[in-house]
Protein backbone atom coordinates (compact mmCIF):
# COMPACT_ATOMS: atom_id res chain seq x y z
CA UNK A 1 0.00 0.00 0.00
CA UNK A 2 2.94 2.68 0.80
CA UNK A 3 4.37 1.21 -2.46
CA UNK A 4 1.46 2.38 -4.67
CA UNK A 5 1.36 5.79 -2.68
CA UNK A 6 5.13 6.48 -3.37
CA UNK A 7 4.58 5.55 -6.93
CA UNK A 8 1.19 7.27 -7.46
CA UNK A 9 3.33 10.65 -6.10
CA UNK A 10 6.28 10.49 -7.98
CA UNK A 11 3.92 9.66 -11.18
CA UNK A 12 1.69 12.83 -10.98
CA UNK A 13 5.11 14.80 -10.06
CA UNK A 14 6.54 13.48 -13.02
CA UNK A 15 3.59 14.23 -14.93
CA UNK A 16 3.45 17.75 -13.64
CA UNK A 17 7.11 18.36 -14.57
CA UNK A 18 6.37 16.80 -17.96
CA UNK A 19 3.15 19.69 -18.19
CA UNK A 20 5.65 22.37 -17.08
CA UNK A 21 8.18 21.65 -19.66
CA UNK A 22 5.22 21.48 -22.32
CA UNK A 23 4.27 24.62 -21.23
CA UNK A 24 7.27 26.44 -21.43
CA UNK A 25 8.68 24.83 -24.65
CA UNK A 26 5.27 26.16 -26.31
CA UNK A 27 5.86 29.51 -24.90
CA UNK A 28 8.94 29.82 -26.24
CA UNK A 29 8.03 28.37 -29.21
CA UNK A 30 5.52 31.36 -29.42
CA UNK A 31 7.76 34.00 -28.72
CA UNK A 32 10.35 33.16 -30.60
CA UNK A 33 7.78 32.84 -33.56
CA UNK A 34 5.78 35.90 -32.55
CA UNK A 35 8.65 38.07 -31.11
CA UNK A 36 7.97 41.46 -32.08
CA UNK A 37 11.46 42.69 -31.97
CA UNK A 38 12.20 39.74 -34.09
CA UNK A 39 9.94 40.76 -36.60
CA UNK A 40 11.32 44.14 -36.50
CA UNK A 41 14.10 43.08 -37.25
CA UNK A 42 13.55 40.69 -40.13
CA UNK A 43 11.84 43.47 -41.63
CA UNK A 44 14.58 45.90 -41.61
CA UNK A 45 16.89 43.44 -42.89
CA UNK A 46 14.27 43.01 -45.56
CA UNK A 47 14.45 46.64 -46.61
CA UNK A 48 17.97 46.95 -46.38
CA UNK A 49 18.91 43.60 -48.65
CA UNK A 50 15.90 45.07 -51.07
CA UNK A 51 17.42 48.47 -51.51
CA UNK A 52 20.45 49.46 -49.65
CA UNK A 53 22.72 46.37 -50.49
CA UNK A 54 22.24 47.04 -54.16
CA UNK A 55 23.68 50.51 -54.00
CA UNK A 56 27.26 50.24 -54.31
CA UNK A 57 27.65 53.40 -51.98
CA UNK A 58 26.58 51.12 -48.80
CA UNK A 59 28.95 47.87 -49.75
CA UNK A 60 31.12 47.46 -46.85
CA UNK A 61 33.81 44.91 -48.74
CA UNK A 62 37.04 46.59 -49.31
CA UNK A 63 37.21 47.16 -53.21
CA UNK A 64 40.39 47.59 -55.41
CA UNK A 65 41.48 50.93 -56.39
CA UNK A 66 41.30 50.19 -59.90
CA UNK A 67 39.27 53.25 -61.44
CA UNK A 68 36.18 55.11 -60.76
CA UNK A 69 35.04 53.94 -64.72
CA UNK A 70 33.04 50.97 -64.83
CA UNK A 71 34.18 49.97 -68.42
CA UNK A 72 38.37 50.36 -67.64
CA UNK A 73 37.88 48.82 -64.07
CA UNK A 74 36.82 45.52 -65.73
CA UNK A 75 39.30 46.26 -69.20
CA UNK A 76 42.20 46.18 -66.28
CA UNK A 77 40.80 42.94 -64.23
CA UNK A 78 41.90 40.93 -67.63
CA UNK A 79 45.84 41.86 -67.42
CA UNK A 80 47.23 39.61 -64.59
CA UNK A 81 50.29 42.52 -64.21
CA UNK A 82 47.30 44.81 -62.82
CA UNK A 83 47.34 43.05 -59.31
CA UNK A 84 51.04 43.76 -59.21
CA UNK A 85 50.88 47.51 -60.29
CA UNK A 86 48.43 48.36 -57.02
CA UNK A 87 50.24 46.65 -54.65
CA UNK A 88 53.27 48.93 -56.04
CA UNK A 89 51.18 51.77 -56.08
CA UNK A 90 49.71 51.25 -52.44
CA UNK A 91 53.34 50.22 -50.94
CA UNK A 92 54.82 53.40 -52.57
CA UNK A 93 51.39 54.86 -50.07
CA UNK A 94 50.67 57.24 -53.53
CA UNK A 95 46.97 58.61 -54.03
CA UNK A 96 46.21 57.58 -57.19
CA UNK A 97 44.70 54.31 -58.79
CA UNK A 98 45.79 51.90 -61.59
CA UNK A 99 43.89 53.35 -64.22
CA UNK A 100 45.38 57.09 -63.78
CA UNK A 101 48.79 55.21 -63.37
CA UNK A 102 48.82 53.40 -66.63
CA UNK A 103 47.04 57.09 -68.34
CA UNK A 104 49.87 58.88 -67.08
CA UNK A 105 52.27 56.30 -68.63
CA UNK A 106 50.49 55.72 -71.92
CA UNK A 107 50.74 59.95 -72.08
CA UNK A 108 54.06 60.18 -71.37
CA UNK A 109 55.01 57.14 -73.91
CA UNK A 110 53.69 59.07 -76.54
CA UNK A 111 54.84 62.58 -75.79
CA UNK A 112 58.22 60.93 -75.81
CA UNK A 113 57.31 59.63 -79.50
CA UNK A 114 56.37 62.60 -80.57
CA UNK A 115 59.28 64.45 -78.97
CA UNK A 116 61.72 62.15 -80.92
CA UNK A 117 60.14 63.51 -84.53
CA UNK A 118 60.90 67.23 -83.70
CA UNK A 119 64.40 66.96 -82.22
CA UNK A 120 65.55 64.03 -84.83
CA UNK A 121 67.30 65.32 -87.45
CA UNK A 122 66.19 64.17 -91.45
CA UNK A 123 69.65 62.96 -91.60
CA UNK A 124 69.22 59.95 -88.94
CA UNK A 125 65.72 59.07 -90.99
CA UNK A 126 66.68 55.31 -90.78
CA UNK A 127 67.12 55.76 -87.40
CA UNK A 128 64.40 57.50 -86.35
CA UNK A 129 61.60 55.30 -85.62
CA UNK A 130 64.22 53.14 -83.27
CA UNK A 131 64.88 56.19 -81.91
CA UNK A 132 61.29 57.37 -81.06
CA UNK A 133 60.25 53.85 -79.67
CA UNK A 134 63.72 54.45 -77.28
CA UNK A 135 62.32 57.82 -76.30
CA UNK A 136 58.60 56.47 -75.78
CA UNK A 137 60.07 53.78 -73.26
CA UNK A 138 62.12 55.90 -72.05
CA UNK A 139 59.49 58.43 -70.74
CA UNK A 140 57.07 56.25 -70.24
CA UNK A 141 59.42 54.49 -67.17
CA UNK A 142 59.41 57.67 -65.76
CA UNK A 143 56.07 57.46 -63.64
CA UNK A 144 57.12 53.71 -62.76
CA UNK A 145 60.56 54.43 -61.69
CA UNK A 146 58.72 57.96 -59.94
CA UNK A 147 56.45 55.43 -57.50
CA UNK A 148 59.63 52.74 -57.49
CA UNK A 149 61.32 55.85 -55.61
CA UNK A 150 58.19 56.58 -53.53
CA UNK A 151 57.73 52.97 -52.53
CA UNK A 152 61.29 52.76 -51.27
CA UNK A 153 61.77 56.05 -49.73
CA UNK A 154 58.16 54.44 -47.46
CA UNK A 155 59.76 51.38 -47.20
CA UNK A 156 62.71 52.94 -45.63
CA UNK A 157 61.05 55.16 -43.16
CA UNK A 158 59.36 52.03 -42.21
CA UNK A 159 62.12 49.86 -41.62
CA UNK A 160 63.48 52.72 -39.47
CA UNK A 161 59.92 52.54 -37.30
CA UNK A 162 60.29 49.01 -36.97
CA UNK A 163 62.32 48.71 -33.71
CA UNK A 164 60.57 51.50 -31.81
CA UNK A 165 57.43 49.78 -32.28
CA UNK A 166 58.46 46.63 -31.53
CA UNK A 167 59.39 48.00 -28.33
CA UNK A 168 56.00 49.31 -27.97
CA UNK A 169 54.05 46.19 -28.29
CA UNK A 170 56.36 44.16 -25.93
CA UNK A 171 56.26 46.85 -23.00
CA UNK A 172 51.87 46.56 -23.53
CA UNK A 173 52.88 42.86 -23.21
CA UNK A 174 54.46 43.59 -19.97
CA UNK A 175 52.19 45.40 -18.51
CA UNK A 176 49.60 43.10 -18.93
CA UNK A 177 47.54 44.32 -22.29
CA UNK A 178 46.57 41.99 -24.99
CA UNK A 179 48.42 41.60 -28.39
CA UNK A 180 45.60 43.89 -29.91
CA UNK A 181 46.30 46.36 -27.57
CA UNK A 182 49.51 46.57 -28.39
CA UNK A 183 48.67 46.85 -31.47
CA UNK A 184 46.44 49.58 -31.46
CA UNK A 185 49.18 51.42 -29.44
CA UNK A 186 51.55 51.27 -32.14
CA UNK A 187 48.85 52.78 -34.69
CA UNK A 188 47.90 55.52 -32.25
CA UNK A 189 51.43 56.58 -31.05
CA UNK A 190 53.44 55.58 -34.39
CA UNK A 191 53.50 58.00 -37.76
CA UNK A 192 52.60 56.72 -40.96
CA UNK A 193 53.60 54.52 -42.89
CA UNK A 194 54.12 52.01 -40.02
CA UNK A 195 51.31 53.89 -37.79
CA UNK A 196 49.06 53.18 -40.69
CA UNK A 197 49.62 49.92 -41.93
CA UNK A 198 49.13 49.01 -38.33
CA UNK A 199 45.90 50.62 -38.15
CA UNK A 200 44.43 48.48 -41.69
CA UNK A 201 45.58 45.19 -39.23
CA UNK A 202 44.03 46.64 -36.20
CA UNK A 203 40.67 46.93 -38.45
CA UNK A 204 41.01 43.40 -39.90
CA UNK A 205 41.41 42.17 -36.64
CA UNK A 206 38.25 43.59 -35.25
CA UNK A 207 36.32 42.41 -38.41
CA UNK A 208 36.96 39.30 -37.89
CA UNK A 209 39.96 38.05 -39.28
CA UNK A 210 42.56 35.74 -37.82
CA UNK A 211 45.45 37.50 -36.00
CA UNK A 212 47.98 35.14 -38.47
CA UNK A 213 46.43 36.18 -41.17
CA UNK A 214 46.39 39.92 -40.47
CA UNK A 215 49.74 39.78 -40.03
CA UNK A 216 50.47 37.80 -43.22
CA UNK A 217 48.48 40.38 -44.91
CA UNK A 218 50.69 43.02 -43.27
CA UNK A 219 53.60 41.23 -44.57
CA UNK A 220 51.98 40.87 -48.09
CA UNK A 221 51.45 45.10 -48.37
CA UNK A 222 54.52 45.81 -46.74
CA UNK A 223 58.53 44.85 -48.70
CA UNK A 224 60.48 44.39 -45.67
CA UNK A 225 62.14 41.29 -44.28
CA UNK A 226 62.23 42.10 -40.50
CA UNK A 227 58.59 42.72 -40.71
CA UNK A 228 58.46 39.10 -41.80
CA UNK A 229 60.31 37.92 -39.39
CA UNK A 230 58.16 39.76 -36.73
CA UNK A 231 55.04 37.56 -38.40
CA UNK A 232 56.52 34.69 -38.24
CA UNK A 233 57.42 34.91 -34.92
CA UNK A 234 54.14 35.94 -33.33
CA UNK A 235 52.50 33.43 -35.15
CA UNK A 236 54.72 30.68 -33.63
CA UNK A 237 54.51 32.30 -30.27
CA UNK A 238 50.79 31.73 -30.68
CA UNK A 239 50.99 28.09 -31.72
CA UNK A 240 54.16 26.66 -29.16
CA UNK A 241 53.64 29.30 -26.41
CA UNK A 242 56.66 31.46 -25.04
CA UNK A 243 57.44 35.16 -24.09
CA UNK A 244 56.62 37.03 -26.67
CA UNK A 245 57.22 40.53 -25.09
CA UNK A 246 61.14 38.95 -25.00
CA UNK A 247 60.79 37.79 -28.64
CA UNK A 248 59.97 41.24 -29.62
CA UNK A 249 62.85 42.81 -27.30
CA UNK A 250 65.17 40.53 -29.11
CA UNK A 251 64.19 41.15 -32.55
CA UNK A 252 64.29 44.85 -32.25
CA UNK A 253 67.98 44.90 -30.64
CA UNK A 254 68.80 42.88 -33.79
CA UNK A 255 67.55 45.30 -36.10
CA UNK A 256 69.09 48.25 -34.50
CA UNK A 257 72.13 46.32 -34.78
CA UNK A 258 71.72 45.60 -38.41
CA UNK A 259 71.27 49.01 -38.89
CA UNK A 260 74.83 49.82 -36.93
CA UNK A 261 76.65 47.45 -39.13
CA UNK A 262 74.46 48.70 -42.22
CA UNK A 263 75.95 52.18 -41.58
CA UNK A 264 79.79 51.34 -41.39
CA UNK A 265 78.58 49.45 -44.90
CA UNK A 266 77.65 52.47 -46.26
CA UNK A 267 80.97 54.02 -45.02
CA UNK A 268 83.11 51.65 -46.38
CA UNK A 269 81.56 51.62 -50.08
CA UNK A 270 81.05 55.28 -50.12
CA UNK A 271 84.68 55.52 -51.92
CA UNK A 272 83.65 52.71 -54.49
CA UNK A 273 80.37 54.01 -54.90
CA UNK A 274 81.88 57.69 -56.07
CA UNK A 275 84.54 56.17 -58.01
CA UNK A 276 81.98 54.38 -60.31
CA UNK A 277 79.84 57.48 -60.09
CA UNK A 278 82.87 59.35 -61.68
CA UNK A 279 84.06 56.79 -64.20
CA UNK A 280 80.30 56.90 -65.42
CA UNK A 281 80.01 60.16 -66.38
CA UNK A 282 83.19 60.71 -67.21
CA UNK A 283 82.82 60.24 -70.75
CA UNK A 284 79.41 62.13 -71.02
CA UNK A 285 81.38 64.82 -69.96
CA UNK A 286 84.44 64.95 -72.60
CA UNK A 287 81.69 64.36 -75.19
CA UNK A 288 79.94 67.79 -73.86
CA UNK A 289 83.56 69.34 -73.30
CA UNK A 290 85.04 68.67 -77.08
CA UNK A 291 81.39 69.84 -78.66
CA UNK A 292 81.79 72.78 -76.89
CA UNK A 293 85.50 73.52 -77.72
CA UNK A 294 85.43 72.00 -81.45
CA UNK A 295 81.78 71.23 -82.74
CA UNK A 296 83.16 69.48 -85.56
CA UNK A 297 84.73 66.72 -83.64
CA UNK A 298 82.48 64.16 -83.06
CA UNK A 299 80.66 64.58 -86.57
CA UNK A 300 82.66 62.02 -88.16
CA UNK A 301 82.28 59.41 -85.56
CA UNK A 302 78.54 60.01 -85.72
CA UNK A 303 78.42 60.19 -89.45
CA UNK A 304 80.61 57.18 -90.39
CA UNK A 305 78.62 53.89 -89.72
CA UNK A 306 81.81 52.26 -88.31
CA UNK A 307 81.80 55.25 -85.61
CA UNK A 308 78.17 54.85 -84.91
CA UNK A 309 79.26 51.17 -84.70
CA UNK A 310 82.04 51.67 -82.49
CA UNK A 311 79.67 53.97 -80.25
CA UNK A 312 76.83 51.83 -79.67
CA UNK A 313 79.32 48.96 -78.96
CA UNK A 314 80.76 51.25 -76.24
CA UNK A 315 77.68 52.61 -74.50
CA UNK A 316 76.49 48.47 -74.59
CA UNK A 317 80.32 48.09 -72.57
CA UNK A 318 79.84 50.88 -70.56
CA UNK A 319 76.01 49.61 -69.69
CA UNK A 320 77.93 45.91 -68.46
CA UNK A 321 80.26 48.00 -66.94
CA UNK A 322 77.69 49.81 -64.32
CA UNK A 323 75.68 46.94 -63.94
CA UNK A 324 78.80 45.20 -62.72
CA UNK A 325 80.05 48.06 -60.77
CA UNK A 326 76.62 48.51 -59.17
CA UNK A 327 77.04 44.87 -58.24
CA UNK A 328 80.17 45.65 -56.44
CA UNK A 329 79.43 48.28 -54.63
CA UNK A 330 76.08 47.28 -53.45
CA UNK A 331 76.55 45.20 -50.22
CA UNK A 332 73.07 43.11 -48.39
CA UNK A 333 73.33 42.72 -45.11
Amino acid sequence: MLLDNILDNVLWIVLFVGILVLIELGYYAVRTIWNPEKREIKRRLRILASSKLEDPEVDIVRKKSLSGIAWMRRLLQIFPATDKILLLIEQSGLKLNVALFVLITLAMAAIGFLFGTFIIPESLLFYRFLLQIGLAILLGLLPFLFVLIAKAKRMEKFNSQLPEALDLIARSLRAGHAFSAGLKTVADEMRDPLGTEFYKTLNEINFGVSVPDALKNLSNRIDCPDLKIFTISVIIQRETGGNLAEILENNGRIIRERFKFMGKVKVLAAPGKLSAIIITLLPFVLALLLSIVNPNYLNHLIADPIGRMALVFGLILMLLGIIVMKKMVAIKV
